[in-house]
């Protein structure tokens, strides 16, 4: 099911820099493994106890500092943003592992230098994923973006890795067969 994704407006929460993977989802509850909706509940509590109370205000978007991600390497850190209904993660820097795995299971996320100058927690900001441009709609200031790599929009325009490679599967299988 592709969808493009051209532009993603939210509300801004925002964070500091080295937001690593145990902050946004605790290893204490990996117990429960992979069970994404369970674990959602506790996404960013070390570090925001108010973080579902500002989501639930509509659609929000996680603005941070520098190396957003950093830590272990956890598919479940992406994972629980999405699912606790972040639309995007817009940062400084990422740990590339974070990054790679935002992207491999839907989750946009950009690279924005400066970004945190521009933005204060609550502001409404939108996301030109195509021109790669942040506008903070608060202030009426802009950033621009580093640009995602259009195999990589390919995959989250799919809804991730996995449903990207059935649809590729799918389509080589069509042509295979005519």
């Amino acid at each position: 099911m592709k969808k493009k994704i051209q532009m993603i407006q939210g509300n801004a929460i925002t964070y500091g820099d080295h937001i690593d993977t145990d902050v946004i989802i605790a290893a204490s509850y990996l117990i429960h493994g992979s069970d994404i909706d369970y674990l959602k509940q506790y996404a960013m509590e070390r570090v925001d106890p108010n973080f579902h109370e500002k989501i639930s205000e509509g659609s929000s978007i996680i603005v941070s500092g520098s190396n957003f991600g950093c830590g272990s390497s956890r598919q479940q850190a992406p994972e629980v943003l999405k699912a606790a209904g972040i639309e995007a993660v817009v940062a400084e820097s990422f740990a590339r592992i974070f990054f790679r795995n935002a992207i491999n299971i839907g989750l946009p996320v950009f690279i924005a230098p400066g970004i945190s100058a521009i933005t204060q927690e609550g502001d409404r900001i939108s996301i030109d994923t195509v021109a790669g441009v942040v506008f903070n709609q608060s202030k009426s200031e802009k950033i621009q973006t580093t640009t995602i790599p259009a195999f990589m929009r390919e995959i989250l325009e799919n809804g991730g890795l996995i449903p990207h490679l059935k649809k590729s599967l799918l389509t080589c299988k069509e042509e295979m067969t005519r």
